[in-house]
């Protein structure tokens, strides 16, 4: 498992004393109100920063950091990746999985034969979609309901699925 999970990319500057416009990538953005430790992945290292404040505009979250109260100093992290790690993430319900997590994972059905790997995550509002890529690279859309997926172990890194009437040809 990864131990840092993104949890947004940084899009631009806003303002002049170092804040940052955020695009969210976790489905709560209310996690930002207390994010606290982070890290920015820049030219391929790990950055920690300390939050200290955080507003809303639109689809945005706006975020200043301990210590940068700059534009200049802001202006390299357009573009890059905002993570946390596990410890400081948002505590998950039952049933409920970081995509991170799934990603590659084998894909089987009711009578344990492999069907895939999931190699995709594909969120649509109404639920999450997954697309299992099978040996000869056919794609099979899953959608993320109780009803067509019956368990997830995530230490086998394994999904048991039921598949529904018109989801195979």
């Amino acid at each position: 498992m990864e131990e840092l999970l993104q949890i947004g990319v940084i899009t631009s500057t806003h303002g002049i004393r170092g804040e940052v416009k955020v695009f969210p990538t976790t489905d709560d953005n209310k996690r930002f109100k207390k994010l606290k430790d982070c890290f920015i992945e820049y030219k391929n290292e790990m950055i920690p920063v300390k939050a200290k404040g955080c507003k809303f505009f639109k689809n945005m979250v706006i975020l200043q950091f301990e210590g940068i109260d700059n534009i200049n100093d802001v202006e390299k992290y357009k573009q890059c990746n905002l993570y946390v790690d596990r410890e400081h993430a948002v505590p998950l319900d039952q049933d409920e999985y970081f995509m991170t997590d799934l990603i590659h994972m084998a894909v089987i059905n009711e009578s344990n034969e492999k069907i895939g790997t999931l190699n995709e995550i594909i969120p649509t509002g109404a639920n999450d979609v997954y697309v299992v890529v099978d040996d000869d690279g056919k794609e099979l859309l899953i959608p993320a309901i109780k009803e067509c997926i019956l368990s997830i172990d995530l230490e086998k890194k394994e999904m048991k699925v039921h598949l529904m009437k018109g989801l195979v040809d």
